[in-house]
């Protein structure tokens, strides 16, 4: 596999080039939980906590489930 170059690869409709959506349908999730289903809420939050929520970057409203999740467990 590895002395295999791009031309070697034959690519056609029967065997298509993979794309990363492919490769991500692919992996199993072996022993790991389901991930249970989320609700879709409005929820309306003071502009700059807002803001820095979103400043790492993709992915605030799963920072915001982390925090609020870390607070029900720190709550129990």
């Amino acid at each position: 596999m590895r002395a295999l170059t791009d031309g070697d690869i034959a690519v056609s409709v029967e065997h298509p080039e993979a794309s990363v959506k492919h490769i991500v349908r692919g992996i199993v999730r072996r022993g790991l939980k389901p991930v249970p289903p989320k609700a879709s809420i409005s929820l309306r939050l003071d502009t700059d906590v807002l803001e820095w929520l979103k400043s790492p970057g993709p992915g605030y409203q799963t920072l915001i489930d982390a925090i609020l999740r870390a607070l029900k467990e720190a709550s129990a």
